[in-house]
């Protein structure tokens, strides 16, 4: 593929809710612009940017996938995205590096939860959308329901559609461009121009009204000559619209079917006429852009066990060239780059060098990551990362066998280098290895890459609550004693303790001893003792917290006492101290922010009171609620996917660790049985 001048580039994300077509548009797009050859199909799995094994066995698009393709002396760089709210980090990674969004709707669904999530993440991101309604074959598509579902749904940009269709499911032939007012009717291949069909006139006119008043909103000089009657060109149309779509205020809408190849050719016509290129952008021209520092973005990092890293990348300012070194700016570290390479799907070219805006790869850089911006040492800058999402689904990893287990920490490195939405977290309490994800099918398909990469087996399991014990009450002068005779010397320690509630602090120790009945080469050794018993309590082997240690009694042997005798003699004391006190289990209670649109608060807030959860507060916060509780963990690790089911995945949420409290004495008790028959499990 030939290196293209910025002005001639133009990168253009595929968003949408899961199922709208988006592989299948890109698929058509390739397939139109003569970069593949034969059509692929999502269903037979042989798609050019659903390549992976996880992709193609699940038919979802699970990973961002680079496809460029080259329309009438141009390049489109397409990138197809995920459509489901696991991958959610992946859209991101792609509107950060994209000039233009192209959104898209099923005919006959319309406007779905993600659509609605990933419209908003383009907004953030001030990043210009247009919109493509798809699937126009289908039984029950409805152009003109999906229109006003977007202007319904999407305030703040002036919806304009530029096409309408020419029939609907079976009777689907083709489509009008309004502002042309032309119709294109495909048939047996080919594609034939033609008239306005005498139906689609007077809605054509309507719209082609409504285009021209958008357009000339975007300019001045335009706006004047529009309300004093004149009529304007078809090129200063264009260029009021494409000022609008720049600018946000307008999202131009197209449509056909990508599974049947109709209407994507003129698709593609519209992306170059209407998305931005990066000049547009970024203001200046592409050999303005060329002359300065180099300045890249690493926007997303696929790992092999066999080949390495390859990173893909944006040149934002300057030439990337093949075999050069650059300053990674993130890692304060050079990297030495090989060959310059060009992807499409799974495939690779390479290439000399790349320009401004446009988009590429480059493998076994040794310390680059997603987010690093790569540069010059003597005149380094630094690019904006990328914001991902928190995960928030918790789940224990389990390793099938001890060789799994010796290649697990390095295996899950890798995979969190390739995608920066899982988590990994050691639990010292609980002795479990946390593996975070955005949701079940993220974990899943986790294991899955785990086992095909990297040999790995293991299985995951609900994480175990971290509870603690402490006590209600103090008790004094509980004995400890520890005799023992053996041939040689014995053993002999003994210790009189007072045990206390500690509100404030998670452990004490001090002593009161007078006389030397304990002599002070010995004391150490008992808090030693005290420190080892709090590790397990009493009624359900969890830490023991919040209490206070005092020893005021005791005695010894001159030859028999050691460090060892009073260790244990301390802990047999602070066990039977912990009985005679009222020991109670604790539980973590979490801070829990809730982000909600208005309409699912009621439900939320009941959710959060069956979880034994406390309302702390609400708030509005544009167009969601914040509702503010405080809710116990063990409530917590699964709540992702009730919030999902409850807002039919419009709601997110964080939390943090507030406070250990008394759990509730019925589920208590359910606790401390199931603690109690696991430990009589491990003894058989």
């Amino acid at each position: 593929m030939q290196v293209y001048p910025s002005e001639k580039v133009r990168n253009i994300a595929l968003i949408a809710h899961g199922g709208a077509g988006k592989t299948s548009l890109a698929e058509a797009m390739l397939f139109n612009a003569g970069a593949i050859k034969r059509l692929g199909k999502v269903d037979e799995g042989t798609t050019t940017t659903d390549y992976l094994p996880e992709e193609t066995k699940r038919k979802v698009t699970t990973t961002v996938a680079l496809a460029p393709c080259q329309w009438r002396g141009s390049k489109i760089n397409v990138l197809d995205t995920p459509g489901y709210a696991d991958f959610i980090g992946e859209v991101k990674s792609a509107l950060r590096v994209v000039d233009a969004a192209l959104v898209v709707l099923c005919g006959v669904a319309g406007v779905e939860v993600q659509t609605e999530v990933v419209w908003e993440f383009a907004e953030q991101g001030q990043v210009p959308r247009l919109a493509f309604i798809n699937k126009m074959d289908r039984e029950n598509a409805n152009f003109y329901r999906v229109l006003q579902q977007m202007e319904a749904s999407f305030s703040g940009a002036a919806i304009i559609p530029l096409q309408v269709p020419i029939g609907a499911a079976d009777t689907f032939r083709g489509v009008v461009d309004v502002l042309e007012q032309k119709a294109y009717y495909y048939q047996d291949g080919g594609v034939k121009s033609g008239d306005v069909p005498a139906e689609l006139a007077e809605q054509v006119s309507s719209f082609r009204e409504k285009l021209i008043e958008a357009a000339a909103e975007n300019d001045d000089e335009l706006l004047m000559r529009y309300l004093e009657g004149e009529e304007l060109g078809l090129a200063e149309i264009r260029s009021g619209l494409q000022q609008g779509v720049l600018a946000g205020r307008v999202v131009p809408v197209f449509c056909g079917s990508a599974l049947q190849n109709v209407g994507i050719d003129l698709l593609l016509d519209q992306i170059l006429a209407y998305a931005p290129a990066p000049t547009a952008r970024a203001g200046a021209t592409g050999e303005e852009m060329a002359s300065r520092p180099l300045a890249a973005l690493v926007f997303k990092t696929l790992t092999d066990p066999y080949v390495g890293r390859l990173n893909l990348f944006r040149v934002y300012e300057g030439v990337l060239r093949s075999d050069s070194v650059v300053y990674n700016a993130n890692k304060e570290a050079e990297e030495r780059i090989g060959q310059v390479l060009i992807l499409s799907g799974k495939n690779q070219e390479p290439v000399e060098e790349l320009r401004p805006g446009d988009l590429g790869a480059v493998a076994k850089l040794q310390v680059t990551g997603t987010g690093d911006t790569l540069t010059v040492k003597g005149n380094p800058q630094k690019l904006a990362g990328i914001e991902f999402p928190e995960p928030s689904l918790p789940m224990a990893v389990v390793p099938k066998s001890k060789g799994d287990e010796d290649k697990l920490s390095n295996a899950l490195s890798r995979l969190m280098e390739e995608d920066t939405t899982l988590r990994l977290e050691k639990n010292t309490e609980t002795k479990q290895t946390i593996l975070l994800g955005m949701g079940e099918m993220h974990l899943d398909i986790t294991v899955e890459r785990l086992q095909r990469k990297f040999g790995v087996g293991v299985l995951l399991e609900p994480p175990k609550v971290p509870y603690r014990e402490t006590i209600k009450a103090a008790v004094n002068r509980i004995e400890g004693k520890h005799k023992k005779q053996t041939g040689g010397h014995g053993q002999y320690g003994h210790v009189f303790i007072d045990l206390a509630p500690l509100p404030d602090k998670e452990f004490e120790f001090e002593e009161t001893i007078f006389g030397g009945v304990v002599p002070k080469q010995y004391i150490p050794a008992v808090e030693k003792g005290v420190r080892e018993a709090l590790m397990e309590g009493i009624l359900a082997g969890y830490p023991v917290t919040n209490v206070k240690v005092t020893l005021v009694d005791g005695s010894y042997h001159p030859v028999d006492s050691s460090e060892m005798a009073f260790k244990i003699a301390a802990a047999l004391a602070f066990r039977k101290a912990m009985e005679q006190a009222k020991p109670v289990l604790l539980e973590p209670i979490m801070n829990v922010e809730v982000r909600v649109p208005e309409e699912f608060m009621g439900d939320i807030i009941g959710d959060l009171n069956s979880k034994r959860g406390r309302i702390l507060g609400m708030q509005a916060d544009g167009k969601q609620q914040v509702i503010r509780a405080q809710v116990p963990l063990a409530e917590m690790y699964r709540y992702v996917i009730d919030l999902k089911s409850i807002t039919q995945g419009r709601g997110s949420f964080r939390m943090e660790f507030a406070q250990y409290e008394e759990v509730p004495a019925h589920i208590a008790e359910k606790i401390i049985e199931q603690a109690r028959a696991a430990r009589q499990a491990e003894q058989k």
